[in-house]
């Protein structure tokens, strides 16, 4: 046992560490995704399905992202066992899956619907194959792992005045002690970084990474003039607005506070793209709240911490997500769906660096294997990002 801060994870032969010990039921279309559903439904609670609308139809780069994210979860730390389910006729062929969580070190197979001979069938056949993965699974203990481990999800969603204000910014503090300690965190959220952009390309650690995030930043803004519409000028959002926020400039500012004050940007990477350095990355995710977790959790990501001003229950299926509010009567009205309450710092109640020591105990606590409230509640939303029409 070290004196540096830690956790409870399960170590994974490719050297990563996961915080949770899933078997994965991952269907490589959306044809498959019920069928996935229903064999996971009547096993253990570590058995989860991965149910998404994508796998057919997609072009070229759609089809990219699809198939890298699937694949990422299949070789992702937190998943010790994969079962992949083919209809038989998609784009996404279910052995390169299973290859991925292979060469990651998991136990994996898959069967398709169309040859074991329809829904039954293949549902019967699935929960035996995983009921087997997960007696297997169910046998890796927790052991102490340094905190460098960890890469932490930075997210916020139904943002207010009180999230600029205190929970983004202790979760920045947080991040930036994770990062001083040696651990990796993980920003996406492109269009909610515009006008504040300088402020991180500032701290790239070579120039060339502040340019990257400058580049993604130009394109996002030059697709949306595409559509003849002005992310600054829609955004913020209509419950941003009522929350108290006015500019996507003013937005971002408070955003970007959950990417802390110290932290060095280290890389720059695309959707679900592999998060390799201890620091601070940005990927290049949208803003909508589902699909940017599945993306910051499809690079690498164990945890993630989402701070909400008005409310949100977004969970994953994989990954632990950690909601905190600097909203008194959010974390009031919506006591059931978040873990931490700053609004004190609003109070003068609480300190700023109280807080985020709070939250970093409570972090390894999760990572640990305490549930949090989107987990006990069984919110496991799950979206890939599609940037092409499906033909």
């Amino acid at each position: 046992m070290s004196d540096r801060p830690g956790f409870l994870g399960f170590p994974r032969p490719d050297g990563r560490v996961g915080v949770r010990n899933h078997v994965l039921v991952v269907p490589t279309v959306i044809c498959a995704s019920v069928v996935c559903e229903r064999i996971a439904e009547a096993l253990p609670a570590s058995v989860v399905a991965l149910p998404h609308l994508a796998g057919c139809g997609q072009l070229g780069p759609d089809m990219h992202a699809t198939h890298e994210t699937l694949a990422a979860y299949c070789g992702h730390p937190n998943v010790a066992a994969v079962l992949v389910v083919a209809l038989g006729c998609e784009q996404v062929i279910a052995e390169t899956l299973v290859e991925s969580a292979r060469n990651a070190g998991k136990p994996a197979e898959s069967i398709a619907i169309q040859a074991e001979g329809g829904t039954l069938r293949t549902i019967g056949r699935g929960r035996q194959i995983a009921e087997r993965l997960a007696k297997d699974a169910s046998r890796a203990a927790r052991e102490w792992c340094d905190v460098r481990s960890l890469v932490l999800s930075l997210k916020c969603g139904g943002s207010d005045y009180t999230s600029g204000l205190a929970s983004n910014p202790t979760l920045g503090r947080m991040a930036d002690r994770l990062v001083e300690l040696g651990g990796a965190a993980v920003l996406g959220e492109i269009a909610e970084i515009m006008g504040a952009e300088h402020l991180l390309a500032a701290r790239a650690t070579r120039p060339e990474v502040g340019r990257r995030l400058l580049r993604v930043i130009d394109r996002v803004e030059t697709e949306a003039m595409a559509l003849g519409l002005d992310i600054r000028g829609t955004q913020p959002s209509p419950g941003n607005i009522r929350g108290g926020l006015t500019t996507i400039e003013e937005k971002s500012l408070g955003a970007t506070h959950k990417g802390g004050e110290r932290s060095p940007v280290v890389d720059v990477v695309p959707y679900a793209g592999r998060i390799t350095q201890p620091g601070l990355t940005v990927m290049d995710t949208p803003g909508l709240d589902v699909e940017s977790v599945t993306g910051m959790v499809g690079g690498g990501a164990q945890l993630v911490v989402f701070t909400t001003g008005l409310g949100t229950p977004t969970g994953n299926p994989i990954a632990p997500v950690v909601k905190m509010t600097g909203n008194a009567r959010t974390a009031q009205l919506m006591a059931d769906n978040l873990d931490i309450d700053v609004s004190g710092i609003i109070a003068d109640t609480e300190t700023l660096g109280a807080a985020a020591d709070r939250l970093f105990t409570e972090v390894l606590a999760v990572a640990s294997g305490k549930l949090t409230a989107a987990e006990a509640l069984g919110h496991r939303e799950f979206a890939i990002h599609r940037r092409n029409p499906t033909i």
